[in-house]
């Protein structure tokens, strides 16, 4: 049987990554980052445009996605484009759980 205390601490360590990631607000916001533009950035009205959310909600939204590290601000003057973060640790770290996760269904499975 797989260490089932490993997964709960690899869910622990995730939680914020998680909970970030399943708003759906935010799901918008990446899927916009993710087209065209994703490596040049957006900025604040171009994603409330794509969102149909409000300034304040996108800026809310954006702080909390910069928080753990999933997208970058890029300053060019008075503007600042938003960016997918090339570098986001909590991805690895969310594949090895997943995968944990179905070593111990597959497991379960064959008892």
């Amino acid at each position: 049987m797989h260490d089932l205390t490993r997964i709960k601490k690899e869910f622990s360590n995730l939680s914020e990554f998680l909970i970030a990631l399943g708003d759906e607000k935010r799901q918008a916001i990446l899927v916009a980052l993710m087209k065209d533009k994703a490596c040049v950035g957006l900025r604040v009205n171009d994603l409330t445009d794509a969102t149909k959310l409000s300034r304040p909600a996108v800026s809310h939204h954006l702080k909390i996605l910069k928080d753990i590290g999933l997208i970058s601000v890029r300053n060019e003057g008075t503007k600042n484009y938003y960016f997918l973060s090339q570098k986001v640790p909590q991805i690895k770290q969310l594949q090895t759980l997943l995968n944990d996760i179905n070593q111990v269904m597959t497991e379960s499975g064959q008892q």
